[in-house]
């Protein structure tokens, strides 16, 4: 392992409880440009004061952020924010933070195009290469879904798991990472996960029979469509005019 990669892995760990809140804050406050890219956070005895901590929190926070590329020491300036095209947008603090912003949705459209270009992609690979025993697996999923479409809530449970058996057979482990990675911060959000209801639940369980039809006749291209309508389509019935109000 790399040893920068390590030593950084066990800073996190060591990190106090403490420090991770004033980073979630200031890292909040970065996103959404409270402090816009090259200006200076307050010095760290303001700091302690606005969040009532030590010295040592700060600093540990200072290092978590500059780690997310969020922020750099500059000698005589203090600590600077950088541009957002230095920010790891892919830590799930930071992709939190990004759904807050005004231009959040924007965002979220992104995830989207994302979602679809790689489960559109294994989609097809599941279903050319499924064994046997994982057509049986996902069959057993349909049929929990299934028991489920007056239960929305659980539903939207089952149906993550609907598209990670998906993900798995297909392989293709970097795109499923990517996938879970950035989607597992906006799941938390209303605004992407919008209004739960029996008869978007009936419309979703149809869109999911299409994808699961097409992998157990081993049709790449029909399960590659199926899935990029399903991503798609959902997202066009729950998807906001806007992030306010």
């Amino acid at each position: 392992m790399n040893t920068t990669v390590a030593f950084s892995a066990r800073n996190a760990r060591r990190r106090p409880r403490l420090a991770v809140a004033v980073v979630e804050d200031l890292v909040t406050a970065i996103v959404t440009e409270v402090y816009p890219a090259g200006s200076a956070l307050p010095p760290e005895n303001v700091l302690c004061d606005m969040f009532e901590v030590s010295r040592t929190v700060i600093r540990e926070a200072t290092t978590a952020m500059t780690e997310k590329g969020l922020v750099i020491s500059q000698q005589g300036r203090g600590t600077i924010v950088q541009d957002s095209s230095h920010w790891s947008l892919l830590d799930p603090m930071v992709l939190g933070a990004l759904f807050q912003r005004d231009d959040g949705l924007s965002y979220l459209d992104n995830l989207i195009e994302i979602r679809v270009t790689l489960e559109a992609s294994m989609a097809s690979k599941a279903a050319r290469k499924a064994t046997p025993e994982e057509v049986a697996e996902l069959t057993t999923q349909m049929e929990i879904l299934e028991s489920l479409i007056q239960t929305p809530a659980g539903y939207v449970h089952e149906d993550v798991k609907f598209h990670d058996i998906i993900m798995r057979i297909s392989g293709d482990r970097l795109s499923e990472a990517i996938i879970n990675s950035i989607q597992g911060k906006a799941l938390k959000n209303l605004n992407y996960s919008g209004k739960l209801n029996v008869e978007h639940i009936k419309e979703t369980h149809a869109a999911h029979t299409e994808v699961y039809q097409a992998i157990l006749k081993h049709d790449g291209d029909a399960a590659a469509k199926a899935m990029r309508d399903h991503i798609e389509g959902s997202w066009k019935k729950r998807r906001p005019t806007s992030l306010k109000g």
